[in-house]
């Protein structure tokens, strides 16, 4: 198949299409990358939602139930779910996304998981391009379920026009929130499981650390604190008000133009970086310069910030 006809296909929202090109950009097929470049003037029109937070916390139930409450808008509604990769196929471990499969039988929503493959931040190596792909199939609504918590999880802040931590009693999640700055970062905090023990606590304490940070990431924008049990749908109409509540505020503001040149500025610079290192690995490796220096670090005679520098500077002057 050519990539002017599947480009076509994922324009027009044809559902097998939607699945074959985010299986070619998952395994970096030329194909795959073709068609993403091709579609993606048609996208940014998509809200583009985040959800991090640790596993466990029931960021899969929540996601669900807010799809379900979106499509009842009659909005159309694409999820993209990082997973921890399974050791034994190297494919994605489906863990708790079962019990989202009820939505598959929904043609106005489309769910796709992704195993995360050792990649740092909470997200997999083409992550963006495959909500490109549902961006440019016209999803009204993307939602981006992340693998983690803390440092790591930030990535997907840089994704996403509004990102909502997710939390549970009993978890620590205060702490590693707290250390990681995600309170400061996030739009939304929901506190999931309210029905636990501790769960009252938990929320109380991100007030108190939001109301003494003066807010959130926006200094006018205050993130809301909101107690859910997605199991039952408790709490989560909640949810849903915030959202819209925050993209109205977006809209509205200059805050939407800004998320929009975030997102754009972080993929050009991980395309960059990501074209260097290949670049550079791949030259080094040739030419014998990796292992001679990956020998001086270990003997102690290069730092590994000046065997990097030396390794950069040699292959970019010769080219």
């Amino acid at each position: 198949m050519m990539p002017d006809e599947l480009t076509e296909r994922v324009i027009q929202g044809d559902r097998r299409a939607l699945a074959r090109v985010m299986t070619l950009l998952e395994s970096d097929d030329p194909k795959g990358n073709a068609t993403w470049r091709a579609i993606y003037p048609r996208t940014g029109s998509a809200y583009r939602v985040g959800l991090t937070g640790p596993p466990g916390t029931g960021k899969s139930t929540l996601v669900t139930q807010l799809a379900r409450r979106y499509r009842r808008a009659d909005q159309t509604v694409g999820i993209v779910a990082v997973d921890p990769t399974s050791t034994l196929t190297g494919g994605a471990v489906l863990g708790d996304r079962v019990r989202m499969g009820g939505l598959a039988e929904d043609p106005g929503v489309f769910v796709r998981s992704m195993a995360s493959r050792g990649q740092r931040g909470g997200l997999a190596n083409h992550t963006a391009a495959v909500v490109d792909v549902l961006d440019a199939a016209g999803m009204d609504c993307v939602f981006l379920e992340t693998l983690g918590v803390g440092q790591e999880a930030l990535d997907v802040v840089g994704e996403t026009h509004t990102t909502l931590l997710v939390g549970a009693p009993g978890q620590g999640d205060e702490v590693q929130a707290m250390k990681a700055g995600l309170l400061e970062l996030a739009d939304i905090l929901v506190v999931n499981q309210a029905d636990r023990d501790g769960a009252s606590a938990l929320a109380n304490a991100w007030r108190w650390v939001l109301k003494g940070n003066g807010g959130g990431g926006d200094v006018i924008w205050v993130p809301p604190v909101i107690e859910t049990v997605a199991t039952t749908g408790q709490g989560v109409d909640e949810v849903v008000k915030a959202l819209k509540e925050h993209r109205f505020w977006l809209i509205n503001g200059k805050g939407w133009d800004q998320r929009a040149e975030r997102i754009a500025g972080g993929r050009v610079l991980g395309a960059l970086v990501e074209h260097l290192l290949s670049k550079v690995q791949h030259d080094s490796t040739d030419s014998g310069l990796w292992e001679e220096l990956v020998a001086d670090v270990v003997a102690r005679r290069l730092d590994p910030v000046a065997a990097a520098r030396r390794l950069t500077k040699k292959v970019l002057d010769e080219h």
